[in-house]
C-alpha cells in the first residue's frame, strides 16, 4: 500500500463533512477552550437539563474532528433526548498511544457523564478510558456505547481480510493506522480491549457491528465478552451495512437509517433507564 498523504485524509474528511446538511437545530452549541486539555463541543437539544453523554469520534485515530462528527452529534442529542459532549482529543502520529485515552480520560474523571460512546477509533477510545478508571477505582460511567469499535490492535480476526477488499477499510490501511496509533508494536496486544484479561466491573455496554466491516469480528468479540463478564451487554450485527453507517449514511440508505433508529433506541433505553 502507498503510504496514505494524512494532510490529504484529513482535509478530505473535512471537506465531505463540510458537504452534509447540518443535522438537527439545537438549543445550544458551544465550544468550551480552555487552558489545558482538548477542546470540547456541547450540544443542548433543550433548554432543560439533560443526562450528559461524552463523545469519543472516530477516524483511525489519525483524522476526524468535532466538525466531522458535528451532525453524529446533533442526532444523538436531538434523538436521545441527551446533552453531548464531544471531546477533540489529540491524534496519532504526531500523539500516538495513550494521549486519545488520556484526554478522554481527563474529561470522564471532571465531567462524570451518564454515558461515554464513540465510533470507530472513537469506540476503542472510550472502552479504554472506561477500563482506565475502572482499574484505578474511579467513577465510571454508567454506560458505555461502543459503535463498529477497533477491539484488537494486532488485526487478527478473519472478517479483517474477508470484509477488506470488497467493503473497507481496507486492511492496509488499518495495519497502517495501528502503526500511527500503536508505533511499537509491544503495545498492541496490552492497548487491545478485547485481550484484557478481566472485563468485570465495566459499564452497561451498548455495542453495535455491522456485517461487512472489517473490525466486525473484534467488536463482536469483544461483545462477548462482555456478557461473559457478567456485564449487562445489548449487542446487535447490522445486516448488510458496512463500517462507518452511523457517520450519514442515513442521508443515502434507508437500511442505514433504520440502524442508526435501533441504536438511538437502544440508547435512550439505557441512558434514562
Amino acid at each position: 500500500m502507498a503510504v496514505p498523504d494524512l494532510n490529504e485524509l484529513r482535509d478530505g474528511s473535512r471537506r465531505r463533512a463540510g458537504a452534509r446538511p447540518r443535522g438537527p437545530e439545537m438549543a445550544g452549541v458551544e465550544d468550551v477552550r480552555g487552558p489545558d486539555g482538548p477542546t470540547l463541543r456541547h450540544y443542548r437539544p433543550s433548554e432543560e437539563e439533560r443526562p450528559l453523554v461524552v463523545f469519543v469520534h472516530g477516524g483511525a485515530w489519525v483524522m476526524c474532528d468535532l466538525d466531522t462528527h458535528d451532525r453524529t452529534c446533533r442526532r444523538i442529542a436531538e434523538a436521545c433526548d441527551v446533552e453531548v459532549l464531544a471531546v477533540d482529543y489529540r491524534r496519532a502520529p504526531e500523539h500516538p498511544y495513550p494521549a486519545a485515552v488520556d484526554d478522554v480520560v481527563d474529561v470522564l474523571r471532571r465531567v462524570e457523564p451518564v454515558a461515554v460512546a464513540g465510533d470507530s477509533a472513537g469506540g476503542h477510545v472510550a472502552t479504554m478510558a472506561c477500563l482506565r478508571l475502572r482499574d484505578e477505582g474511579g467513577p465510571l460511567p454508567r454506560v458505555q456505547i461502543l459503535i463498529c469499535p477497533n477491539t484488537d490492535l494486532t488485526l487478527s480476526r478473519p472478517s479483517v481480510q474477508e470484509k477488506s477488499a470488497d467493503y473497507g477499510p481496507a486492511a492496509d490501511f488499518l495495519a497502517w493506522a495501528v502503526e500511527q496509533w500503536t508505533p511499537d508494536p509491544a503495545t498492541r496486544v496490552p492497548a487491545s480491549p478485547l485481550f484484557v484479561p478481566d472485563l468485570r466491573g465495566m459499564p452497561d455496554t451498548i455495542l453495535v457491528t455491522a456485517e461487512h466491516d472489517t473490525l466486525r469480528d473484534e467488536g463482536d468479540a469483544y461483545a462477548d465478552r462482555l456478557a461473559e463478564a457478567g456485564v449487562r451487554t445489548v449487542h446487535r450485527r447490522e445486516p448488510g451495512l458496512v463500517h462507518g453507517f452511523i457517520q450519514n449514511m442515513d442521508l443515502t440508505s434507508d437500511e442505514a437509517a433504520a440502524a442508526a433508529q435501533r441504536l438511538f433506541a437502544d440508547i435512550t433505553a439505557m441512558v434514562h433507564g
